[in-house]
């Protein structure tokens, strides 16, 4: 599987940027990330996140990488790109399969204005265009109607639940699944 690496110009609107993690942004991602919104869809775990989980996650996060299994960005504000909005990643990539996954958190300074579905449409246009996926998905929690929401604004398909889909914070939870295809990204309303 080759690596998965940015593209050259790299991924931006007029508002976000996607980069790579980089460690100065440590601090900021650890406090954007523990919010209790972030913690109650993202943090599988059933122990508090703490500063040694991230530290693992950049290490598993660059491995994923050269393995071309997942790439992740920190979400970053085209005017200043120290400031850290969120985090977006293409993970579970099925090379053979053309397919992978979208995923993002937002911190909370940037909620509500469509950051990550600006981060979406990013992610998910060089998906398709230079990582040559055939099929994005985007799963959520059945209560996370932000994310539906975002999967929604995109042209994202629900597709249905998966029952009892996976261990989550010392329970079964269901997962609801959407996809997209090329040619479905729907523009962004609601900004």
């Amino acid at each position: 599987m080759p690596m998965i690496t940015p593209p050259p110009g790299g991924l931006a609107d007029n508002v976000v940027a996607l980069r790579l993690w980089i460690a100065s942004d440590f601090e900021q991602r650890f406090a954007g990330f523990r919010d209790p919104c972030c913690m109650a869809f993202s943090w599988p775990l059933v122990e508090a996140f703490t500063e040694d989980h991230l530290r693992a996650r950049f290490i598993d996060e660059e491995a994923e990488r050269v393995r071309g299994e997942a790439i992740s960005f920190a979400i970053v504000d085209t005017s200043d790109s120290n400031r850290v909005w969120g985090g977006a990643s293409i993970y579970d990539v099925d090379w053979n399969a053309g397919r992978a996954a979208v995923g993002y958190w937002v911190a909370v300074p940037a909620r509500g204005h469509g950051v990550a579905s600006r981060s979406v449409r990013l992610l998910a246009r060089w998906a398709f265009a230079d990582l040559a996926v055939m099929r994005l998905e985007l799963t959520c929690a059945p209560d996370n109607r932000a994310s539906q929401r975002v999967a929604e604004r995109c042209g994202f398909v629900r597709e249905g639940v998966l029952r009892s889909h996976m261990p989550f914070q010392g329970r079964r939870r269901d997962t609801v699944v959407f996809s997209l295809l090329p040619g479905e990204l729907g523009e962004v309303v609601g900004q």
